[in-house]
């Protein structure tokens, strides 16, 4: 099966709509074996702002001398845009490799796993063989029920939430809040962007039942600025920083602020 041909298929399974839940994706990550890493994860989610996160810890952890893997979505132009070692896309015949795999492994499924599980066991699979030894992780819709979430992450990270996706999320901040928290682990720290009252106060209270240490990321004076464009990247920078500390692998000043560049 050459490339053009495993994405045929693999958009195929768009027509199974979106499942949210985690039973089915377990199931794949472990027949896929997929479900296992050795890596530091970072699991990121929000309304505004995760790809600029996801993309700027991407940059600081290659800095600290990671081997990092990026599962990010959408795409933009082609769908190795998702799947990323050290910033490099899945090569074409890696990525037809994969999904030739998985296409066989769950054939005649009951349950046939979703476009986003699968794209998810590309990824992770293709992640294990390059070595990775870190990997950011970004929803693709909410949190609590996201296939991403049935990862075992060392850190939560939450970029600005506002209302979006409500026909799956709920009508009210408050109830999407919770969904996009979810992906807070017990016991794991949690860092995240400054919010809104009633935003913020789901976040502190998941991670309080949780037992998570959760920190507030501020942008400030001494905040490097990056090359993306927009006065809140400096707040999505804040963001990325705080993750790399509460994660003991910040790089020095000067290196942080040439990734950031």
């Amino acid at each position: 099966m050459n490339v053009s041909a495993a994405l045929d298929w693999l958009f195929s399974t768009q027509f199974f709509g979106i499942k949210l839940g985690l039973d089915n994706t377990g199931k794949l990550l472990a027949a896929a074996d997929a479900d296992r890493t050795d890596a530091t994860v970072v699991h990121v989610a929000g309304t505004n702002g995760k790809g600029s996160t996801c993309a700027m810890i991407e940059a600081l952890a290659r800095a600290q001398g990671y081997v990092t893997g990026l599962f990010t979505s959408p795409h933009l132009v082609e769908f190795s845009e998702r799947i990323r070692v050290n910033g490099n896309m899945i090569p074409p015949e890696a990525l037809a490799e994969e999904i030739f795999f998985l296409k066989q492994l769950a054939e005649g499924w009951e349950q046939p796993p979703t476009f986003f599980e699968l794209a998810l066991a590309v990824a992770l699979r293709h992640f294990r063989k390059s070595g990775v030894n870190f990997i950011i992780l970004e929803t693709g819709l909410g949190g609590r029920l996201d296939a991403t979430n049935a990862v075992p992450k060392d850190i939560a990270v939450l970029a600005p939430i506002g209302l979006d996706h409500q026909q799956y999320l709920g009508d009210t901040l408050e109830e999407i809040a919770a969904e996009k928290a979810a992906i807070i682990s017990p016991g794991k720290p949690a860092v995240t962007a400054v919010q809104s009252p009633e935003a913020m106060a789901v976040i502190e209270r998941t991670a309080r039942d949780r037992r998570s240490p959760l920190t507030v990321a501020r942008a400030d004076g001494e905040t490097p600025r990056p090359s993306l464009s927009g006065a809140h990247q400096r707040e999505n920078a804040a963001l990325a920083l705080e993750t790399m500390r509460q994660l003991h692998a910040l790089p020095s000043p000067s290196a942080a602020a040439a990734a950031l560049a």
